[in-house]
């Protein structure tokens, strides 16, 4: 009998230890062991394995593959109690482990200490299972071999046969600190366990490179920010073009309540709110945001600076929701608060655009001059200085000036930005009678778009060709004009304008009787019409040609019949 309890003592798995041979700390350490129950897409079971904490506010570790693919996921306590997994904290496929935070509540697990030392070879460790028992029943073992990991890490053979139920629970040193976690194994030994480094799964963490993470982008479970806040305000920019809304309110979510002292996170999501939930629910959630931001910013300056402009791009943007005093005034308040407080270039750009949205051009341009004396100096500064000075009524050469000024900024050839400011240019040239110098500038500006220009721009370009007395250039033009718009009446008038002019009547009068095809009250071609005839001595019909634009209106034909047909 003694020799067969002997026998049957032998067989017995190791973690059927006698309480006597059970660690102390092992009873209270089990509570920080649970299983993890993962669902896909479907809500349906998808795997089940271990975890364990090593935090109080809810920090696991697990291995990767029983969450890939999960869309949910749940850990299961020692006592039963269901914990939610909230955020993947870092993953690594390579080494199949996984870190996350689950919804703890309002009591803190227990957890488990990670040891600052890995054990020595030959030192006594013991694997800790999940467990509902009293008894957890620890399987004692030996370390047999220690390998070393990047960052100081290690992974371990262990003296401890392999069981498919221990993956991923904790190994502990002797101190009831966990040093490893059990991986799975596909050598076939089952005389042997192999461990990673819980230092090692718990230095994971989610970084702006972890945008472009395939093992992330793997577990549909929403991902953790970065730990520090300006690697969150990076991530949150990196995602801002790839996330759905729904998706990124939900990181500006997570960014305020895990930096609730950032005024950066309320400025972002009420610009989210404004720019994308246009109602009063949202509205009144973005002001709300913003005085706190007002309040956790320690220069007020800045958070004056972004209500200001919040207010400014609502109001200016197509379909502006109004809520409350958000309208141009008060934007120019906030914004003229900002610069009180630091007379900042930036702030005074922004009193630019308000004054000039506001229609003060007189205002505005005093703004934009000062920035223009700045380091802040830009393209974008002088052209609100030129633009405003032309609004403002001021001659053009001022006008001119600036945009020279906005123009040499950039170097030759032009990037296709600086074409709005060539156009700008060429018509103040135009206007104040410097023809070949807007011609210049029309061309210039139609090869920095690269050719991609419409009828218009031919015929602007015709119109300072043909006051420069570029006649063949003018046609040239006009007629391209007409290429890209065969079926314009008034096209088809100015070519008849500038074959006249090169005393080309026949052609002439083919062009505006055309118009006239399209237009029959076309006035000013029946007196070019008028003009031409006359040049070729057909007097009768030109008269004809005349008192037909006069009954149609045409003032500039009187002096035309008092001259020629009495």
């Amino acid at each position: 009998m003694k020799k067969l309890l002997s026998l049957l003592l032998c067989v017995l798995p190791l973690w059927a230890m006698a309480d006597k041979d059970t660690p102390k700390w092992a009873n209270k350490c089990k509570k920080a062991v649970f299983t993890v129950i993962t669902y896909d897409e479907n809500n349906k079971l998808l795997n089940t394995g271990n975890g364990f904490f090593v935090s109080e506010d809810g920090v696991a570790l697990s291995d990767y593959n029983l969450l890939k693919g999960a869309q949910r996921a749940v850990a299961v306590t020692a006592d039963g109690k269901e914990l939610e997994v909230k955020h993947i904290l870092g993953a690594d496929e390579m080494y199949d482990v996984v870190k996350f935070r689950v919804e703890a509540g309002k009591k803190a697990p227990a957890f488990l200490a990670i040891a600052a030392t890995a054990p020595a070879k030959g030192e006594t460790i013991y694997l800790l299972p999940y467990s509902t028992q009293k008894d957890p029943g620890c399987a004692a073992g030996t370390v047999k071999e220690t390998s070393p990991l990047p960052g100081g890490h290690h992974y371990y053979t262990l003296g401890i046969p392999f069981n498919e139920k221990s993956i991923s629970c904790p190994v502990m040193n002797a101190n009831g600190e966990v040093f490893a976690m059990i991986q799975a194994d596909e050598s076939g030994n089952a005389d042997e366990s192999y461990a990673i480094g819980s230092s090692f799964v718990a230095s994971l963490s989610i970084s702006v490179l972890s945008t472009n993470s395939a093992a992330l982008d793997a577990i549909g479970i929403k991902k953790a920010l970065p730990p520090t806040e300006d690697e969150a305000l990076v991530y949150l920019f990196m995602r801002s073009s790839s996330a759905t809304a729904e998706e990124y309110e939900n990181l500006l979510d997570d960014f305020v309540e895990q930096f609730p002292e950032s005024s950066e996170g309320r400025i972002r999501r009420a610009t989210f709110y404004i720019e994308n939930r246009k109602d009063e629910t949202h509205f009144r959630m973005a002001d709300e945001d913003l005085k706190k931001a007002l309040e956790l910013d320690k220069k007020k300056d800045n958070a004056c600076y972004n209500i200001a402009k919040l207010m400014y791009a609502n109001q200016v943007s197509e379909s502006p929701y109004p809520y409350k005093d958000w309208d141009l005034e008060k934007a120019l308040e906030m914004a003229t608060e900002a610069y009180n407080i630091d007379p900042l270039p930036v702030y005074q750009q922004l009193r630019g655009d308000i004054y000039f949205a506001m229609q003060e051009y007189g205002q505005a341009c005093e703004c934009y001059n000062e920035v223009n004396k700045s380091n802040l100096a830009s393209p974008t500064s002088y052209y609100g200085a030129a633009k405003s000075k032309e609004l403002a009524g001021a001659d053009c050469g001022e006008v001119i000036a600036l945009l020279d000024s906005a123009i040499n900024l950039y170097n030759r050839p032009y990037e296709p930005q600086v074409a709005p400011l060539l156009w700008e240019r060429a018509q103040n040239k135009e206007a104040k009678g410097m023809y070949r110098e807007a011609v210049e500038d029309y061309s210039e500006y139609y090869q920095t778009v690269d050719g991609q220009v419409n009828d218009l721009f031919y015929y602007y370009r015709e119109q300072a060709n043909y006051k420069a007395n570029q006649f063949e250039a003018a046609l040239e033009d006009i007629q391209k004009a007409l290429e890209m718009k065969p079926g314009d009446a008034g096209y088809l008038a100015e070519q008849g304008a500038v074959y006249l002019r090169i005393a080309h009547y026949d052609d002439a009068i083919q062009s505006l009787r055309a118009a006239l095809e399209l237009d029959p009250n076309f006035a000013a071609c029946y007196r070019l019409i008028g003009f031409c005839q006359m040049q070729q001595g057909k007097k009768d019909e030109a008269c004809e040609n005349f008192s037909i634009a006069k009954d149609l209106g045409d003032e500039a034909v009187k002096s035309l019949i008092e001259k020629n047909c009495r």
